[in-house]
């Protein structure tokens, strides 16, 4: 069977990817315009229209809708605070990071519940979050977590021990295992797909094939035309670094993913993977997996992590070693997968910002809103960015509006080719502390814990 590589994603090819129209070809006035057409701009044109039926709301998408990390990403649907609590309790207070976390979990069953009312079949199974450690020095790094983590309201965190652990999902060599309950799989395409239906049956314009080349106060400049607006809303995620002055602002951060042909319900018996449980582990360089609801495990991680001077590789082409990588940590846990064939293999960036929290705003003065550095979060984070955003340009003060990454903002990343050696060293890094920990360490490398200290990622 021969690999397909690229083409988007695994997601779209099984969905069909949309065909292109005419660019934008006419300057136009709205009261909103978004820039970028993946789950934060969806889901803020979403909760504005319904807010405010009146409004004119325009999204511009430089190809297709979910074209991005919406499209591309592994599917976890999960109540993560990118960049963890600690930061925000640290600057802000720990009430606020409190607050925080509750919301990020109710935002799971939002877009659940949005799910439900709208129509919108995204294959979702809420089965929860399940992490496994399978060698000495990540068991110690789970319970570590788990000690942290019972210190914090609202976490519902489970700790299983090896027995437990196996008997929820038996991966091979596990020692320890974690378990949450808000968190579901999700299909990626089929969920920006049907929110871009819902969103244009609500008086939305859409305009795909309608790439932004700068972004100003009251205006966005495409290809082809201009769009005026009291509100300009960056939500371009991975491909920021693309804009005029912003190539330092964020990241674009590579992750890659496979996913194998269909495995039929007996392979799922055998390893216990029946409810719908997304699946990471506590490597340096973690993966991250689902079962699909046709059978497959989709399975992801860091390939290339960094392309120098932040380009950004628009199919999703994934380098073989990638594939290879990602294929031999899928049969380290799952020896039964030998010989099955890989289907697809596809990569797409996300946003990373220099301190690894993401953020959402508004500059009233300016009109310029944004939201996005989600670090692979983004699947629930955007619906949260979405009516955080509604709440911002309406003017309404609100729980969300209150949260501590409103309006948060951070240093840029440091110029080429410092970023570059830096984003390369930190992989290589964690890497080589990973094999060291298979190899039997027991502790974690202190490599790894310099390489984190020195990138300032939590």
């Amino acid at each position: 069977m021969s690999l397909r590589n690229g083409e988007v994603s695994h997601w779209w090819q099984q969905v069909g990817i949309p065909q292109l129209p005419n660019p934008l070809g006419e300057d136009r006035s709205v009261d909103v315009v978004i820039v970028g057409g993946g789950f934060t701009g969806l889901w803020t044109a979403y909760y504005l229209a319904k807010a405010d039926p009146s409004l004119r709301i325009a999204v511009l998408e430089q190809r297709h809708v979910g074209y991005g990390a919406s499209g591309r990403n592994g599917g976890w649907l999960t109540n993560s605070i990118t960049g963890g609590r600690a930061q925000y309790a640290a600057r802000y207070s720990r009430e606020l990071a409190e607050d925080f976390q509750l919301e990020m979990n109710r935002t799971v069953q939002e877009v659940i519940a949005r799910c439900a009312v709208e129509g919108i079949d995204a294959d979702i199974l809420p089965g929860g979050e399940y992490e496994v450690a399978y060698t000495p020095a990540q068991e110690r790094r789970l319970r570590e977590h788990v000690a942290t983590e019972r210190t914090w309201k609202h976490t519902d965190l489970q700790l299983l021990d090896a027995v437990e652990a196996k008997n929820t999902i038996d991966v091979a060599g596990t020692r320890a295992a974690t378990w949450h309950r808000h968190a579901a799989r999700i299909h990626p395409a089929k969920l920006v797909a049907g929110l871009a239906r819902v969103v244009r049956s609500l008086g939305v314009e859409i305009h795909e094939n309608a790439r932004a080349t700068a972004l100003a106060p009251g205006l966005v400049q495409t290809k082809h035309a201009k769009v005026r607006a009291q509100y300009v809303v960056r939500a371009t995620e991975g491909f920021t670094a693309e804009l005029p002055g912003l190539r330092r602002l964020w990241l674009p951060m590579n992750s890659s993913l496979i996913v194998t042909e269909p495995l039929g319900a007996d392979f799922f018996d055998r390893v216990g993977w029946r409810r719908g449980e997304v699946l990471g582990d506590y490597a340096h360089v973690y993966m991250y997996a689902q079962r699909t609801a046709d059978g497959r495990i989709a399975i992801g991680g860091r390939g290339v992590p960094y392309r120098f001077g932040s380009r950004t590789d628009l199919d999703g082409q994934t380098p073989q070693r990638t594939i290879e990588h990602l294929r031999t940590v899928m049969h380290r846990m799952f020896p039964g997968t030998a010989g099955v064939d890989i289907e697809h293999a596809w990569s797409g960036v996300l946003g990373v910002p220099r301190d690894w929290t993401a953020t959402v705003g508004l500059d009233r003065r300016t009109g310029m809103a944004w939201a996005g550095g989600y670090v692979g979060t983004g699947v629930s984070t955007t619906n949260l960015a979405g009516r955080t955003l509604r709440d911002l340009i309406l003017g309404r003060e609100s729980e969300l509006t209150r949260l501590p990454w409103v309006n948060h903002r951070v240093r840029r990343w440091e110029p080429e080719p410092l970023r570059w050696l830096a984003t390369r060293s930190l992989y290589a890094a964690y890497s080589w502390a990973d094999r060291s920990e298979l190899a039997g360490r027991a502790t974690t490398s202190p490599v790894a814990i310099a390489a984190s200290r020195i990138a300032g990622r939590p």
